[in-house]
């Protein structure tokens, strides 16, 4: 019997099945950025691909058809919330969970993201460890709700 109590015990990560690497879409302009997190997530076991604009992103999510998706809200050419929307509002990928990353302000960016579809937003700069936990989060809980279905 353990001595330690409950709320000293730590929370253990949602379990992933590991049959196959989950696909994750990094839509953003810094090449900078996408390359650490690419580089990050493969080395943890994840397949990424990456996408310098919305347009691009909007592509390969139609022909990749991503585990999740990680969005910037400023892309060149078109708002990350439209990516957003158009992302929750098609039939092929409208299941995929959206993390939106990115350094947005303002008093109602919060509700716009989740009216958009986003399930989650992480300011920039954020804990690498933070943003592991929610997409494992992400992807176990859509393929619960697969199974279940």
């Amino acid at each position: 019997m353990s001595t330690t109590p409950d709320f000293l015990v730590e929370a253990q990560p949602a379990e992933l099945s590991y049959d196959r690497h989950h696909t994750v879409l990094i839509v953003d302009d810094d090449k900078l950025v996408t390359e650490a997190l690419a580089w990050r997530l493969e080395r943890l076991g994840f397949h990424t691909v990456v996408a310098d604009s919305g347009q691009a992103g909007l592509a390969l999510a139609r022909s990749v058809q991503p585990d999740l998706v990680l969005l910037d809200l400023r892309l060149p050419d078109v708002d990350g919330l439209t990516v957003c929307r158009w992302l929750s509002d098609a039939p092929e990928p409208c299941t995929v969970p959206i993390i939106i990353l990115s350094a947005a302000e303002g008093p109602d960016i919060l509700r716009r993201c989740r009216q958009a579809g986003c399930q989650f937003y992480l300011r920039k700069p954020y804990d690498p460890n933070v943003l592991l936990t929610i997409i494992r989060q992400a992807i176990a809980s859509v393929e619960s709700w697969r199974d279940a279905g």
